[in-house]
């Protein structure tokens, strides 16, 4: 299947931005309006933190384990999600790029590298189902990130 981005601009540097999303806990912040019943492991930020959730989508729960693989401070922050026992697999990888009039422009990519059939079969539904859900993480992420700065600069 193909893989969905969204993507959004905030008016925050990419080490901000990278320092906040690379704390696993912060991800339920702006994540929770479709991952619920989060339970963590590992480090708390970095390669190696994890987290198990409960995802519900298109009417549908699955529990997810998502765990950081690779990070590369500022730009890039990529996670491993499995789930469906198994069946779905896939790569999340947050991309952040400065802006040449300031701030970031942050991107989500979920690419699927393994998908259950009936997901294949009905790929344009679940993209846009997808795309649909992280088009309001975006915009969720942006909302905890400036209340995140702002309370850091108080």
């Amino acid at each position: 299947m193909r893989s969905v981005t969204v993507s959004i601009d905030v008016p925050h540097t990419p080490e901000q931005v990278y320092e906040f999303l690379d704390v696993m806990a912060h991800h339920e912040e702006f994540t929770n309006h479709y991952l619920t019943d989060w339970r963590y492991s590992g480090p708390s930020r970095g390669i190696g933190s994890c987290a198990t959730v409960t995802a519900t989508l298109g009417g549908v729960k699955t529990d997810v384990t998502i765990e950081v693989v690779e990070a590369d401070a500022p730009l890039r922050i990529v996670e491993r999600n499995v789930s469906a026992a198994g069946r779905r697999q896939a790569r999340g990888t947050y991309t952040i790029e400065p802006l040449p009039s300031g701030g970031s422009q942050v991107s989500f990519t979920y690419a699927w590298v393994r998908a259950p059939l009936a997901e294949r079969l009905f790929a344009p539904v679940v993209r846009a189902t997808m795309q649909h859900a992280n088009r309001a993480v975006m915009r969720r992420l942006a909302a905890e990130l400036t209340r995140h700065v702002s309370a850091a600069g108080s």
